[in-house]
């Protein structure tokens, strides 16, 4: 990534990505403490969801923003050491998706059967949809591991890599970068089929007379904030084709400035949004946020009732 540039212009689009991705991070980790300092949010299934959403973003964020520092700094690493970075890179940036098409489950679940809703979203069930959204990420994070070994990695007079540590980098087999490519889009097209069709879902139970069209109208708001949430990770998987195809047709040097662009806006300002979306929505998240942000400064900030819908 810093092929080309010069020590200050490194230091300078350092610090311009740096400081956003910190900036973010904060109030990602804020985020977090909030939806863990009130019991209505530690025994409220949708916090729970969003709290596993949160918990990945940041991790992905502090990943990225790792793997760009090393990269910029022109430090090499090892293949074992760059696989594990990647590999948990990978897990992290699709426990998203799948968590959002279960809050957006969650949401369906809450406006076409309000009375069976506290029977099927349960704590305990809660739980068991987050240990299987990670499981079957770190299952597919085994397939590449294991298409992985096909490298020849005992001709190698080294396990000192040549390059910057990527995603890119770790497909030293055809067949993992044709993998990869299939997977994600049966991942997005699939979320992304959930999602649309729990919006259609609530869209339909809004016009039923029993049905509460306050309650309805929130709940499609937040999967609509969902399936844009979901494009931008979407977006964020496309990083790297984006760059392949631009690297055609402009400089290294240019191509570099434009990576830089690309990853604040799709890679670190995406993994912020769901604080900065619920953060700023959610009448009981609200002024817990505001008052951690604040470094637990009292602020008058009127009582707010405790709302636990969408």
């Amino acid at each position: 990534m810093a092929v080309g540039l010069g020590l200050v212009e490194r230091v300078m689009l350092t610090t311009l990505t740096t400081v956003p991705c910190c900036t973010f991070f904060f109030i990602n980790v804020t985020m977090l403490f909030t939806l863990r300092s009130k019991l209505v949010f530690r025994e409220t299934s949708r916090y729970i969801l969003l709290y596993n959403l949160l918990f990945a973003d940041t991790a992905q964020m502090a990943l990225s923003q790792l793997l760009y520092i090393l990269s910029i700094g022109r430090i090499m690493l090892t293949y074992p050491v760059c696989g594990t970075l990647v590999m948990l890179a990978n897990i992290t940036n699709e426990v998203s998706p799948l968590t959002l098409v279960v809050m957006s489950l969650e949401r369906y679940v809450a406006v076409c059967y309000p009375l069976r809703h506290a029977a099927i979203i349960t704590i305990r069930n809660t739980a068991v949809a987050i240990i299987v959204i990670w499981a079957f990420c770190s299952l597919n994070v085994l397939v590449r591991i294991i298409l992985l070994l096909n490298f020849p990695f005992q001709d190698l007079e080294s396990l000192q890599m040549n390059s910057f540590c990527s995603t890119l980098v770790m497909f030293l087999v055809p067949v993992a970068a044709h993998y990869d490519k299939v997977y994600i889009c049966f991942l997005f097209i699939s979320a992304g089929t959930a999602v649309i069709s729990s919006y259609i879902g609530v869209i339909v139970a809004a016009r039923s007379a029993s049905t509460d069209k306050a309650s309805a109208r929130k709940a499609r708001n937040t999967l609509l904030l969902h399936l844009v949430q979901l494009g931008l990770s979407l977006l964020s998987t496309m990083h790297n084709p984006l760059l392949i195809a631009i690297s055609k047709i402009v400089t290294r040097i240019v191509l570099v400035r434009i990576q830089n662009v690309f990853y604040v806006f799709i890679i670190i300002l995406p993994r912020c949004l769901s604080a900065l979306i619920y953060g700023l929505r959610d009448q009981t998240i609200r002024p817990v946020l505001v008052y951690y942000l604040c470094c637990r400064l009292k602020l008058s900030v009127a009582p707010t009732k405790a709302d636990v819908s969408p």
